[in-house]
């Protein structure tokens, strides 16, 4: 019983310390009076605790009911209070069997390190099997020995946290220089922190490369179809963008039939079903622009424009008469959720991580299409001479409609990977095409390769720039690169050779 007044009444210096022996203790009646705690759900007088269920009192020692006098008082906890509840019930949870559970409390104690935990950290290290629990418990041990009263202690605890270089331990060690009043432990504080800063900038460093080649695998796929409709054709097709949000909003539809008419476990798939569906949903789109629309205009770039343009803004409001104005969302399958950790401060999501493979398969696909294929050397034998591949046979006018398509296929694939990284919306279309020119122009028009180092390029740019100068300074900075790039170079990085170059 005076321990449980020890826990309910006095200071909160004096509580917590009562508090985190009882938890030390992993006693059973000390596990259910600290959750009592944490409900609110304790009165006390100067000799006497009671646990109350409803207007029931119990005795925390034996669980008997008893009566509560009236002069029994409320337990009031503050945010001290609550945060050490929080920590105790977070030292009680280390000996569960669930691994992800101890991990979870020891991110817990981590947030509140205290020296007098150490005895039940030690023990909770000394049974652990796994690996990730086990050096989460090691980084709690550090930091609860970076507050005790031996400077031996605080100087080891400071070395250990130095090895572990992460942002926490970073933060853990920042807070304790303040109030640090030893010189050697200052010097061991300052040199850990050192340590961490020059591995965590090589961290930074990796994750800006990521990101940009992320951005560049996303370029690379909205400006991919483009390079077909306008590199190889000519047609400045300002449409490309929906193209882009049809097949999003394909991958949407996709996902609604997968979660009306397929099993639950099975859900996950409809990413891979998806693919075909917005591919062919943009692509018979993309056909049917091109016999209705574009085939009257070849030759014509500025009626192209104007009139791609217009079709822009009816598909527009088509999707928003049928799908509403609102965007949508759609959901990332199991098995693209979470990341891939390489460092402390690095983790590489896997929808990015799956973005970039499937812009490398398309692109690979895309190659061996227009290098090995029938309909490829037909679309290269029209593109650089019309007349002579008419006259040797060539069907220009089906040529055409199935380019157009397949450039607009493209571009719907580029839409089902966009749906994994951002809401789906009418205007979703808007916020690539104009990138998707520049890039196409900067890599050299009709040439698939520089499209792939223009895209890749500006990405990794932008990022970096955006990670000193912020997002917007960085779009402006990359904006005027490529001007100043054009001006001295127009035909961008490849220059078409041939007698379509010449003309």
């Amino acid at each position: 019983m005076e321990q449980a007044l020890a826990m309910a009444s006095g200071d909160a210096q004096s509580r917590t310390a009562a508090i985190n022996e009882a938890a030390a203790s992993a006693d059973e009646r000390a596990a259910a009076l600290i959750q009592a705690l944490a409900d609110d759900a304790v009165r006390h007088t100067d000799t006497q605790v009671f646990v109350m269920d409803g207007e029931q009192g119990r005795d925390p020692v034996t669980g008997a009911a008893v009566a509560v006098p009236d002069a029994a008082e409320d337990v009031v906890n503050n945010n001290v209070m609550r945060r050490a509840l929080e920590a105790a019930q977070s030292a009680l949870r280390l000996a569960s069997p669930d691994a992800s559970a101890r991990a979870a409390a020891a991110d817990v104690l981590l947030k509140d390190p205290d020296p007098s935990r150490l005895p039940l950290v030690e023990a909770a290290l000394a049974r652990e099997q796994d690996a990730g629990v086990k050096a989460r418990l090691e980084l709690v041990r550090a930091a609860s020995a970076l507050a005790s009263d031996d400077p031996a202690q605080r100087l080891a605890a400071a070395r250990a946290l130095g090895e572990q270089r992460t942002p926490a331990t970073k933060l853990l060690l920042n807070d304790r220089l303040a109030e640090e009043p030893d010189a050697a432990v200052q010097a061991a504080i300052r040199e850990a922190i050192r340590h961490i800063d020059d591995t965590l900038v090589w961290g930074d460093r990796l994750n800006a490369v990521f990101s940009g080649v992320s951005l560049g695998s996303v370029l690379l796929l909205a400006a991919l179809g483009l390079a077909i409709t306008y590199g190889l054709m000519g047609v400045i097709n300002m449409a490309h963008g929906e193209l882009i949000m049809i097949g999003a909003y394909a991958t949407y539809v996709m996902q609604g039939l997968f979660q009306r008419f397929v099993p639950e476990p099975l859900f996950g798939w409809y990413l891979v079903a998806a693919i075909p569906a917005s591919f062919l949903a943009s692509a018979l789109v993309g056909a049917v622009l091109e016999r209705g629309v574009i085939r009257f205009l070849y030759g014509r770039p500025l009626e192209t424009l104007l009139a791609t343009w217009g079709i822009s803004l009816m598909l527009q409001q088509l999707v928003r008469s049928i799908f509403g104005a609102q965007n949508v969302g759609v959901e990332n399958p199991a098995w693209m959720s979470g990341g891939l950790q390489l460092m402390a401060n690095v983790t590489l999501p896997w929808n990015r991580i799956g973005i970039i493979v499937f812009a490398a398969l398309v692109l690979a696909a895309m190659g061996w299409l227009i290098a090995r294929t029938r309909l490829g050397l037909f679309v290269r034998g029209v593109t650089q001479n019309r007349p002579i591949a008419s006259c040797m046979g060539v069907n220009t006018a089906r040529v055409d409609t199935y380019a157009f398509a397949l450039g607009s296929g493209i571009a719907g694939l580029a839409g089902c990977a966009l749906s994994q990284i951002g809401n789906v919306g009418p205007d979703l279309g808007q916020g690539y095409i104009v990138d998707s020119f520049m890039v196409v122009v900067m890599g050299g028009v009709g040439q698939l390769a520089g499209t792939v180092y223009a895209a890749l390029g500006l990405g990794v740019l932008n990022k970096f720039i955006e990670g000193w100068a912020g997002a917007v300074l960085a779009k402006i900075a990359v904006l005027v690169f490529i001007i100043i790039f054009i001006q001295k170079r127009p035909q961008g990085i490849f220059a078409m050779k041939g007698r379509s170059a010449e003309a």
